[in-house]
Order: structure tokens, then C-alpha cells, then sequence
């Protein structure tokens, strides 16, 4: 296994971070479920702004990206949701007229597992009855690449849709440890108590320069008007420990501390290891859009997910859940050979922990149109 500083970690976030594709255990197709549950909550605010989008501009063509749309049920889902939404609104507005055209690009990393979406989607169109006399066409392609680069040409897009994508940085900032360094942020994987005030800054700027870098990109891709609907994991207030996003980063921490006490792990390994995710506060988010200058800010809510019951433990759930995020990252640093070992821990540290207090991480939901 080829050690990597953090640096080159960093460096290397695009070619390797992914979901976990396929449909196994593992999954990311079957261990999205807490995703689903938090866009369905405000699916009512993602059709109401695609519908009034349509209802003020009318085009013929209507053109959305689903940026970070990963793979399995969930990406279906949405569009599904979308096409039903512009479909509703065309019909209301002239049921003699024929329906525009709807045209979906799903974005993700290169290694996305695109394949298994466009296997499915011929049945999907059948679902549909997108082949009906009088059904509004739907039209679906994939652009992969990073959302923090250009994707799309300019003018091109009216609609911009991203779930929990915008909480993973470009990057580990990389003043926590460049090359041959020493690790500054030593037993913690992300924003713990124990880490040094610096840490908490490295990741304050990288937000800062990745979200306005995002939102100038897409005011470049969508038309005058356009609109976005962005769904991502973020905190409450100005503290960066929580007990919601922070505090699961935390025992995925002890997880590996447990591991290295039994020799599994290398303490140097888990030392030059760190996430790039953040979450940002909802003041963070404003003062953001505000500087960016390219959108109105129409809405912004937060939300969280409660305890699920039934099934399996809640913390398999989570443990699952993370599992398929977050294993090409650790088997590309660690090895495979720690997966089932490390997520095993972790599922039973969770359970411990909502014995005490339940875990809710906190989401935002933004609506904003470009000036």
C-alpha cells in the first residue's frame, strides 16, 4: 500500500473519491436512505421552485443538472420528481399545447457509477410514459468532472439541482499538513475538540474559496433568472463541534483509535489522514452568497433527520451509510483489509452514543436565483 502525505491526498480527491457503486451491501443504491428521507422533507420546495422557474420563463427545452447526482434509486427519484413537477405546470398552463421538452445532465466525479443509472433507464422511461402519445420528452445525459470546475457551456442551464454534494470541499486544505509535514491535526479526521484553532481556520478558508467558487461557475451555466436548489449537510450557530456532523467524524476517529490499539492501523497512517467535508453555519452560508454577488438568496431553511427505527441498529444504519461515502477514500489510504473491521466498531460506538443522545446533523436548503 502506497503511503500518501496529505498533500497528495488532497491532490488526488477527483481521481479517487466516489459512492460505492453497484448494488451490494456496501452500496451507495442501498445505503442512501437517511439522503432520500431529507430531500423528500423539502422535495415540496425543489418543485415549487422548478415549477415557478418554468412558469416565468417557458421554454420550449427546459435544461437542469443534477450536480454530485451519484447513483442509484435516489437519482431516479429526482428526476422523476422534476419531470412530474414541469409536466404539472406545462399542462396546467395550456392543456392543448404540446409539453416542452425536459433535459436532464446528471454531474458527478469520473468514477461515478454512471453505468448502473443508464442500465435502468429504459425502464424507467417506461415508468414514465415517455413514449405516450402527447408525453413530455425527457432526454438524460452525464457530464462527468468536478462541480468546483466549468462544466456546462454558458447560457446553457435553467435549473440547478445538488443533494448533499456541496459539503464535500474541493480538497483537504492543505495548511493542515503539506508535504512532510508534521500532522497538526493528529487523532482527528475532521474539526475535534482536541484539534488546534489553525484546523478550524484551514477549513474556514477552504469553504470560502470553494463555495463562491461554485456559485461564480454555475451563474457562468445557468441563463439570467435561472434558478438553484442546493441541499448539503451544515451546523447550527458558531461552534464547529456539534452534535450532529462534527461529533460522527469524531467516533469515525475513535474508530480507528480502537484499530490502532489492536494493531490493525498505523497511528502515522490515521495522523495524515483527514476529510474534506465541511459544514458550514447557515450565517456562513449568507455571508457567502451575499459576497459572491451573482444570486438572490430566495430561501434558506435547515432541517435534520431524527433516529430511524426498525431494521438494523440505528448506528449499522449510519455506519452503512457512511461506509458507502467514504470507502474509496479509506481503502485507497489504509487498505481494504480494515473496512469491515472499522465500520463494525464504529456501528457499535454510535449505538453507544444514541443510548445517551440522539446524533441529528443538521441540513440546509437553499433556493436561489441568479441576478
Amino acid at each position: 500500500m502506497k503511503d500518501l502525505s496529505q498533500n497528495q491526498l488532497s491532490m488526488d480527491v477527483e481521481k479517487i473519491f466516489h459512492m460505492r457503486g453497484g448494488h451490494g451491501e456496501t452500496s451507495y443504491a442501498r445505503n442512501s436512505s437517511l439522503q432520500k428521507e431529507a430531500s423528500d422533507m423539502v422535495k415540496h420546495i425543489t418543485m415549487e421552485a422548478i415549477q415557478q422557474l418554468y412558469l416565468s420563463t417557458s421554454p420550449k427545452s427546459l435544461v437542469m443538472a443534477d450536480f454530485g447526482c451519484s447513483s442509484g434509486p435516489n437519482t431516479l427519484s429526482t428526476i422523476r420528481d422534476l419531470y412530474q413537477a414541469v409536466d404539472g405546470a406545462s399542462r396546467r398552463v395550456n392543456q392543448a399545447a404540446a409539453p416542452p421538452e425536459l433535459v436532464v445532465y446528471l454531474n458527478d466525479l469520473p468514477n461515478n457509477d454512471f453505468n448502473s443509472i443508464f442500465s435502468s433507464l429504459p425502464d424507467f422511461y417506461g415508468e414514465l410514459g415517455r413514449h405516450k402519445h402527447n408525453a413530455m420528452p425527457l432526454f438524460v445525459a452525464a457530464f462527468p468532472g468536478s462541480f468546483y470546475s466549468r462544466v456546462f457551456p454558458h447560457n446553457s442551464l435553467h435549473f440547478v439541482y445538488s443533494s448533499y454534494s456541496l459539503h464535500w470541499l474541493s480538497k483537504v486544505p492543505s495548511e493542515i499538513c503539506k508535504e512532510k509535514c508534521k500532522p497538526i491535526n493528529r487523532g482527528c479526521i475532521y474539526i475535534c475538540p482536541k484539534s488546534p484553532p489553525q484546523v478550524i481556520q484551514a477549513y474556514v478558508r477552504q469553504f470560502q474559496e470553494d463555495f463562491p467558487l461554485f456559485l461564480r461557475l454555475r451563474s457562468q451555466e445557468l441563463i439570467s433568472g435561472g434558478r438553484m436548489v442546493l441541499i448539503f449537510l451544515g451546523r447550527e450557530g458558531r461552534d464547529h463541534i456539534d452534535r450532529g456532523s462534527s461529533f460522527l467524524w469524531e467516533l469515525l476517529s475513535r474508530s480507528f483509535a480502537i484499530l490502532i490499539a489492536q494493531g490493525k492501523v498505523e497511528e502515522e497512517k490515521l495522523d495524515s489522514y483527514d476529510v474534506h467535508f465541511y459544514a458550514p453555519s447557515r450565517e456562513e452560508v449568507e455571508d457567502e452568497v451575499r459576497r459572491e454577488g451573482s444570486f438572490r438568496l430566495d430561501r434558506l431553511e435547515t432541517l435534520e433527520i431524527g433516529r430511524r427505527t426498525g431494521g438494523d441498529s440505528p448506528g449499522a444504519a449510519i455506519a452503512m451509510a457512511v461506509r458507502a461515502i467514504q470507502e474509496s477514500m479509506i481503502s485507497h489510504h489504509f487498505g481494504e483489509g480494515i473496512l469491515d473491521s472499522l465500520f463494525d466498531t464504529y456501528a457499535k460506538l454510535i449505538d453507544d452514543e444514541l443510548i445517551k443522545q440522539d446524533i441529528r446533523p443538521l441540513t440546509l436548503v437553499l433556493v436561489l436565483t441568479k441576478l
